[in-house]
């Protein structure tokens, strides 16, 4: 901004108080969307049948869309797969692709639909944000063709991305991200490397990565470190799998242990557990949603920080082991135990008494928890765990982790998996660990999951706190720790035949991260 020397300074100071609200916040909308499968996917249907299905979804998402505009929001997520689901075949999904091209090439599909070839949703999308005047993320497939006569070149001749799209307010396409780290998804390729994808707006800077990504460095943790976006855009399919892994739980966590905004838009699919979406800043959930009752879809909007790293509210740095290391284990008052989470080994001591101090150790991590219970049920136990070590068994992760854990009543079996209700109540706890890695997401889950905006907090010493006052009803508090250098990756993950039938692909990915 240009002031002159001859403005009262009175003005002066009006007009950057003007110019930093109008550019320092922004309004922010996801949709969490029951999609409409097709009736079957075991065989190729007309390109005219998968067009027809698209619309429907996008029917319902054009409602949507609407109504965040007229809310005042800015930019609106929808969900992986929105569109026309996930159990495909390469063969079976061809029909609903599109070939979407490089946001370089400065392209407004509303306007010149027939540029790139047949493109109806393209069409579609971007005349929803250009009559709508917001920023649209949806979740397409793009399709890319090849020479058949090299070998990396698939059968069909064509690479099939699981692909994330942006149009801004006048409908031109600004953003296109192929997803890298799939997930049993057959239909699909991955690039050949991650993909960093960012672009700018006048109410900041923005990276996209979809569903599995969140779990792995590249691109997720480069998009925040390196480019210094101010906004992850994230598209998911996401399965909840307690006591870690709720979509709620993880992503809101992420967002706090990145110290950067998330907006998460979720499927809405109840009988697969597919649930949960969420406007997360640096400091705590802005708005989410978690539903396993009904069958409907969800519209959540908030505010957040244009850009968090200039706010008054931005969260310090944490070294996640400064308190851990300064103190000496608590002095073992149970021996510890070994039961498997999600077919981890972890090592387990009871709390056992109404307030402790407690140390649990495995390997180099030791977990250290200080805590007071109040309205305890006489038909739940919990206990501290430690766990370190590869998670998975076709893309291994290594995790680090210390963990509070809800069980039933002397049946340390149900640890973690007692279904997602809870009654006992902490009037204090501090959880701690000797992470290796700085990268560690805070998780507090409560009964029938719900999260705990405001009340709890993480100390610039590593230290995982309740604040104002007694907590709700705990299901877990954990430090998920994810040590990326030490990742075990599987080629396999990058590559896909057409041959793995759909009704085996359901019941692999209900495994989800247990395989």
């Amino acid at each position: 901004m240009i002031t002159s020397p001859f403005l009262p300074s009175a003005v002066v100071l009006a007009l950057i108080i003007l110019n930093v609200g109008a550019l320092g916040t922004f309004k922010a909308a996801v949709y969490e969307h029951a999609v409409i499968l097709p009736n079957q996917t075991l065989r190729v249907v007309s390109q005219e049948d998968a067009l027809l299905l698209m619309n429907k979804n996008l029917d319902i998402l054009e409602a949507e869309i609407k109504q965040a505009a007229q809310q005042g929001a800015q930019i609106i997520v929808t969900p992986e797969d929105a569109l026309y689901g996930w159990t495909f075949t390469r063969e079976t999904v061809f029909p609903y692709l599109e070939d979407i091209p490089d946001p370089q090439e400065n392209w407004i599909p509303c306007q010149n639909p027939q540029r790139f070839g047949h493109t109806p949703i393209q069409k579609r999308l971007s005349c929803l944000a250009k009559d709508n005047s917001i920023y649209i993320l949806a979740n397409i497939g793009d399709k890319k063709q090849c020479d058949s006569r090299n070998s990396a070149c698939p059968r069909n001749g064509y690479y099939q991305y699981n692909t994330n799209v942006v149009y801004d307010k006048e409908g031109k396409l600004v953003a296109r991200y192929h997803k890298y780290h799939l997930y049993n998804e057959p239909q699909f390729n991955a690039p050949k490397r991650p993909e960093l994808v960012t672009f700018n707006t006048d109410f900041g800077k923005f990276g996209i990565f979809t569903c599995f990504d969140i779990l792995f460095k590249e691109p997720a943790v480069t998009l925040v470190e390196e480019l210094q976006v101010d906004t992850i855009l994230f598209a998911t399919a996401w399965m909840n799998v307690l006591p870690f892994l709720t979509a709620i739980e993880f992503h809101s966590a992420w967002a706090m242990g990145m110290r950067v905004n998330v907006l998460a838009a979720n499927i809405h699919n109840p009988s697969l557990n597919m649930t949960g979406s969420g406007i997360y800043s640096p400091h705590s959930p802005k708005a989410y949603h978690y539903d396993m009752k009904t069958k409907f879809g969800r519209l959540l909007l908030s505010e957040l920080d244009s850009h968090p790293r200039g706010s008054v509210s931005y969260p310090p740095a944490v070294s996640w082991t400064t308190y851990a290391k300064s103190i000496k284990p608590f002095p073992v008052q149970k021996p510890a135990f070994l039961r498997s989470i999600s077919r981890d080994e972890f090592n387990f001591t009871e709390l056992f008494e109404s307030a402790g101090n407690l140390t649990v150790c495995q390997k180099e991590l030791c977990c250290h928890l200080s805590y007071r219970m109040l309205e305890k049920d006489t038909k739940e136990s919990y206990v501290l765990g430690a766990f370190t070590g590869l998670h998975g068994r076709r893309q291994q992760e290594y995790w680090e982790v210390c963990t509070i854990l809800k069980c039933e009543a002397n049946n340390f079996m149900t640890c973690g998996r007692t279904g997602e209700t809870a009654s006992t109540r902490f009037e204090m706890f501090s959880l701690s660990g000797t992470f290796k890695t700085e990268y560690v997401f805070p998780e507090v889950l409560l009964d029938k999951i719900h999260l705990s905006p405001g009340k709890f907090e993480v100390l610039k010493d590593g230290r995982l706190v309740n604040k104002n006052g007694t907590s709700g009803q705990i299901l877990t508090v954990s430090l998920f720790g994810r040590w990326y250098a030490k990742d075990e990756l599987s080629n396999s993950g990058k590559t896909h035949s057409s041959a793995v039938p759909t009704l085996a692909l359901v019941m692999i990915v209900a495994l989800m991260y247990d395989v």
